[in-house]
């Protein structure tokens, strides 16, 4: 960690935060912090769904919660397509239909509209 306990420490070239000795990709910094924020919601909750089904050992219902992890993870920027090989377009785009997409899921799963 860094000075700041709250911050990792970065490689160089900004790309990358070390945690515990281990690289592990950063988060786009182009994301807006209001939509970064809401979708490390989505993780969290993704993350909970995943613990839950393993408890309750359905299988589907796990499958469906790391999904929802993964879209997650993809919109931050930290898998899939590097962030720092595509357009801003293309940024913008893998952020916005992904929230769009869990947004969607998080409203099935409380009944709301």
């Amino acid at each position: 960690m860094t000075a700041d306990a709250r911050e990792p420490a970065r490689t160089p070239d900004g790309r990358y935060v070390i945690i515990d000795g281990r690289r592990w990709r950063a988060t786009d910094p182009a994301v807006p912090e209001d939509v970064a924020a809401r979708l490390r919601s989505h993780l969290m909750a993704a993350r909970r769904a995943v613990a839950a089904a393993r408890r309750a050992q359905d299988t589907a219902a796990e499958r469906t919660a790391r999904d929802r992890v993964h879209t997650a993870k993809v919109a931050l920027g930290e898998r899939g397509t590097p962030w720092w090989d595509q357009q801003e377009s293309e940024r913008r785009a893998r952020w916005s239909d992904a929230l769009a997409a869990l947004d969607d899921h998080g409203e099935r799963d409380t009944g709301e509209t």
